[in-house]
């Protein structure tokens, strides 16, 4: 059974691409009775406001004809940021040599919290390389949170 994120992104990713963009990754999160639809979105040219206002219009009214939410909630389209969360095998395919931190479902070794190199994709698991001697097989269902460490020159 697809869960609900899986069910937004299968209906929105066509708004979203519909309007130049890339549907980068969905949130949603429930607060008691309200809830928090965050989406992401990317391009090449990078993101303004006025991207962010015109998926946030076009998913609206999907919502409101497709109603796949039924309570209370409240719509955030924003960019990725700097510390882009990352969802897909793919993104890490893309940010292969960038630095991570990520939070896994259950401990492996004794911790949840990582940071490392994103050393590569293997199949469906990220390779983690915590320092020169250390590289770990990560599936991609175990991760519960990633970001990106963003990188400043000197």
């Amino acid at each position: 059974m697809a869960s609900k994120r899986e069910i937004l992104e299968e209906l929105l990713a066509p708004v979203v691409e519909s309007l130049d963009c890339e549907l980068w990754g969905i949130e949603y999160q429930t607060h008691g009775r309200n809830a928090m639809l965050r989406i992401f979105i990317d391009a090449e040219r990078g993101i303004s406001v006025e991207d962010c206002e015109k998926v946030s219009r076009q998913v609206s009214a999907v919502m409101d004809v497709e109603d796949p939410i039924s309570s209370k909630y409240t719509l955030e389209v924003s960019s990725p940021g700097m510390d882009r969360p990352l969802y897909k095998l793919d993104h890490y395919r893309r940010f292969t040599g960038a630095q991570v931190e990520l939070r896994l479902r259950m401990p492996l070794d004794g911790q949840r919290k990582w940071r490392g190199l994103i050393a590569g994709v293997e199949g469906d698991e990220v390779v983690l390389r915590i320092d020169s001697e250390n590289e770990y097989l990560l599936p991609i269902d175990s991760i519960e949170k990633a970001n990106i460490i963003p990188q400043f020159e000197d």
